[in-house]
C-alpha cells in the first residue's frame, strides 16, 4: 500500500489495523503549532501568497484550510511561472478538486526540478486531505524556487509523531522535522572584510546550498530576460556560448548591442571566444572587475566562473536597487 503522510488528527476513525496495515502516518505534535516560529512561518507563507494573489482577488486566511481544491496553487503557479494550465476554474466535486491538484502539482514538482514524485514531501492526497505539513513543505519550497529573497523564518522545527501500521499493531514514534534549514547562502552580503571571494566560500558550502543561490541567480536572470522571451533553466550550461550573458548584460546596463557585434548562434568553438570575451570586455567597461576570470572557463562550464560573472552582476543590480529605493524615501 503507498505510504501517506498526515499531519492533522482531528476527527479520524479508528485505524483498522488490516485495512490500514503497511501505512504511515506523520501528524504534528499540537503543541509544536504553538511554537512562535511555526507562527511566525505560516504567516510569512500567508502574507506571500495574499500578496502574490492581490491582482485576483484572493485572500488566503488559513494555509491547512484553503489550499486543498487546489484554486490557490492554481492561480500562484499562474502568477510565479506565467503558466496557464488546462484545468477549471472551480472545482465543485472531491473528484474534480482531485484532478485539478493532480494536474497543478505535476506542473508545480517539473518547475521545482523533481522529476521524481517520491521526492516531494506532499503529493495529491495529502494536500486535499488538509494535511498542514506537507503544504508547508509545498509552500516552502515553491518560495525558495520562485522568490529566493523573501526571507523565511529559519530553523523552524515541528515535532512530528510517525505512525505506522504493521501486523502486530500500530507503532509510533517522535521525530524533529525541519520546515525551514538553519540559515540560507546570502548573495548580497559577503563577508569584505576577510577578503575572502563570496563564490569560492559559497562552492565549499553543501550541495543544497549551493542550488538555492544558483536558483537565486537564475531567477534574477529569468526576471530580467522575460521581456525578451528568454528563460535560463541550466545556469551551468547556458552560459558558455556568451549569448544570454551578452544579452543579460545590455538588458541590466539599458544599452542594446548590435547583432553585428556579436554571434547570436556561435557555430564553433572561436566565435563563443569571441562572445564571451566581449562580454568580459563589457562588464570592465562598466565598472565590473571580476578577478580571476578566463573567457576559456565560462566556455568550458566551469561554474565557479560562471557564477563569479553573474553574481557581480546580480550584486550591482541590487546594490541599484537599494539606491534607487534610499532616493526614493528622501
Amino acid at each position: 500500500m503507498a505510504t501517506d503522510v498526515f499531519s492533522n488528527p482531528r476527527e479520524e476513525d479508528p485505524l483498522d489495523v488490516a485495512l490500514f496495515q503497511g501505512e504511515r502516518r506523520k501528524i504534528i505534535q499540537p503543541t509544536s503549532l504553538l511554537d512562535p516560529k511555526v507562527e511566525k512561518l505560516k504567516d510569512v507563507l500567508t502574507s506571500w501568497i495574499n500578496k502574490t494573489l492581490t491582482p485576483d482577488h484572493i485572500v488566503v486566511q488559513s494555509l491547512d484550510e484553503d489550499l486543498f481544491d487546489g484554486l490557490v496553487l492554481h492561480h500562484l503557479l499562474a502568477r510565479l511561472a506565467g503558466v496557464s494550465l488546462s484545468v477549471d476554474e472551480i472545482a465543485v466535486t472531491a473528484a474534480a478538486q482531485i484532478h485539478k491538484l493532480g494536474v497543478v502539482l505535476e506542473e508545480v514538482n517539473k518547475r521545482l526540478g523533481l522529476t521524481d514524485d517520491a521526492m516531494a514531501k506532499w503529493n495529491v492526497q495529502l494536500i486535499h486531505n488538509k494535511d498542514l505539513l506537507a503544504t508547508i513543505h509545498l509552500l516552502v519550497t515553491m518560495v525558495r524556487h520562485f522568490q529566493p529573497d523573501l526571507a523565511l523564518p529559519p530553523n523552524v522545527k515541528v515535532e512530528v509523531v510517525l505512525v505506522e501500521v504493521t501486523k502486530t499493531g500500530i507503532k509510533s514514534d517522535i521525530q524533529s522535522e525541519d520546515l525551514t534549514e538553519e540559515s540560507r547562502p546570502s548573495l548580497q552580503s559577503p563577508n569584505s572584510s576577510s577578503g575572502e571571494d563570496p563564490i569560492e566560500k559559497l562552492l565549499t558550502l553543501d550541495a543544497h546550498k549551493i542550488l538555492l543561490a544558483k536558483t537565486s541567480i537564475v531567477n534574477f536572470v529569468n526576471q530580467n530576460m522575460s521581456s525578451m522571451g528568454l528563460q535560463v533553466a541550466d545556469l551551468d550550461t547556458q552560459f558558455s556560448d556568451g549569448v544570454i550573458l551578452l544579452l543579460l548584460i545590455g538588458q541590466l546596463e539599458g544599452f542594446f548591442i548590435p547583432l553585428g557585434d556579436f554571434h547570436l548562434s556561435p557555430a564553433n568553438h572561436a566565435e563563443m571566444v569571441h562572445n564571451v570575451t566581449l562580454a568580459c570586455d563589457f562588464l570592465l567597461d562598466i565598472g565590473l572587475n571580476v578577478p580571476n576570470i578566463d573567457p576559456e572557463d565560462i566556455i568550458s562550464r566551469d561554474v565557479g566562473a560562471t557564477l563569479k560573472v553573474l553574481y557581480a552582476l546580480f550584486r550591482r543590480h541590487k546594490e541599484r536597487q537599494g539606491e534607487s529605493a534610499a532616493s526614493a524615501q528622501k
